[in-house]
């Protein structure tokens, strides 16, 4: 793949441009979309926060579980059929939200959102961006994450400026038509290219000799690295779940929280950028033992600081973190285990993510309901960041060993 994406086919620019619009997609299933809704979501159901975030974590939990049967079907489908499916139903769960007036259907609708949106949107680009493209993986996948980082910058914004004139529920309509509307054009752009080919006449990507999902989880690397990937989804989805509360602590206004998702959109799409050139030039094995280290010292800021200024710092290093994580993510597993069976694997990985991002916040809003005070939670996520930066080290000291490195 060419360092300058202008210069690709134009088949792979819609490729590209298929992955960015499938992680925009994912924001109306990430945590901090639904968290903006918390608190009118409790106060019409009744939910403390221990209860919302355990209902949130249930739904979440039982959507990884759902992935990793489902997760699969991106080896055997073609990209066309997976958005025919998933679109639609991701579009169903934000209509559920605006529709929800019972607990049950409020489970089966964040069940929905999480599956489809968190869940298979992100999975369906990353693997997609692995399996297509050869030496610039970690550049196509960055370039393909930036649909993330813009769903993070101008959605919370625009929920903002919406509220002010409408009710939560409308603007849950509002985002089940906008995933409709997005259903041609992402068919168009992705066209049906699928398996470890893609279409006739494109070179299969480059990566470690092919492996079994199987084989990959009876390797402890896999672990290891699973476990230094899963902190930004653990991290991210408790402090943004519970930055209402965090805010109420802090004595912070709603303009703050909201202004600093800005610059940590912002700073994340310079590192996303930049891992990705990482990424290529060092490999994912290489870099994924330091990625965490901005965001574990974010923590601990976070941790410490009343003032304002603490929410941008930490807001800014996560940026760095995340950034960094998203090229990482979709370049890591085929270093480690090859393109063949990377659906199947990545669904392991999607749903242990999936999994991280809901114990974080259910148990945190727990601990709260408990009296047990937040920032100490904080600090011990910051110490998570760095065993699991060890952790990493590990792993991929002793895939390089191994001599089963990539390239």
């Amino acid at each position: 793949m060419p360092t300058r994406h202008a210069g690709l086919p134009r088949a792979a620019r819609g490729r590209l441009a298929g992955g960015f619009l499938l992680f925009l997609l994912s924001s109306f299933g990430q945590t901090f979309f639904v968290s903006l809704f918390s608190d009118d979501i409790r106060a019409d159901h009744g939910l403390s926060h221990g209860g919302f975030g355990s209902l949130f974590m249930l739904a979440t939990l039982a959507g990884a579980l759902a992935l990793t049967r489902v997760g699969g079907v991106v080896d055997r489908w073609s990209a066309r059929t997976v958005v025919l499916v998933s679109v639609p139903a991701l579009a169903l769960g934000a209509a559920a939200m605006a529709l929800a007036t019972h607990v049950l259907t409020l489970f089966l609708a964040l069940f929905v959102l999480r599956l489809f949106g968190q869940g298979m949107m992100t999975h369906t680009s990353f693997t997609l961006m692995g399996r297509w493209f050869d030496r610039g993986r970690g550049r196509a996948t960055s370039v393909a994450a930036l649909g993330l980082n813009a769903g993070e910058a101008l959605l919370p914004l625009a929920v903002v400026a919406v509220a002010a004139a409408a009710r939560w529920r409308e603007v849950w309509w509002l985002a089940a038509a906008a995933v409709l509307l997005s259903l041609w054009p992402l068919v168009a752009l992705l066209g049906g290219g699928r398996g470890p080919g893609g279409r006739p006449g494109e070179r299969p990507a480059r990566g470690a000799r092919d492996r079994t999902r199987r084989e990959a989880l009876r390797d402890p690397g896999f672990h290891l690295l699973v476990a230094a990937m899963a902190a930004p989804a653990l991290v991210g989805n408790t402090v943004f779940f519970h930055q209402a509360h965090l805010g109420e602590l802090r004595g912070w206004p709603p303009e703050v929280l909201a202004s600093a998702f800005t610059a940590y959109a912002a700073v994340t799409v310079v590192a996303n950028l930049a891992g990705g050139h990482l990424v290529d030039r060092f490999t994912a094995l290489r870099t994924v033992p330091f990625y965490l280290l901005p965001l574990g010292c974010g923590l601990l800021v976070l941790a410490a600081v009343d003032e304002p200024w603490g929410a941008f710092a930490f807001m800014a290093l996560y940026g760095v973190t995340n950034g960094l994580s998203l090229g990482l993510f979709g370049a890591v597993w085929p270093e480690m285990y090859g393109t063949a069976h990377l659906g199947a694997i990545r669904s392991v990985v999607v749903a242990v993510l999936v999994f991280a991002s809901a114990a974080g916040p259910g148990v945190t809003g727990l601990l709260i309901d408990a009296g047990v005070a937040y920032p100490p939670q904080v600090a011990a996520l910051g110490a998570y960041c760095l065993a699991a930066s060890l952790a990493a080290a590990a792993a991929t000291r002793a895939r390089r060993g191994s001599g089963s490195r990539p390239r």
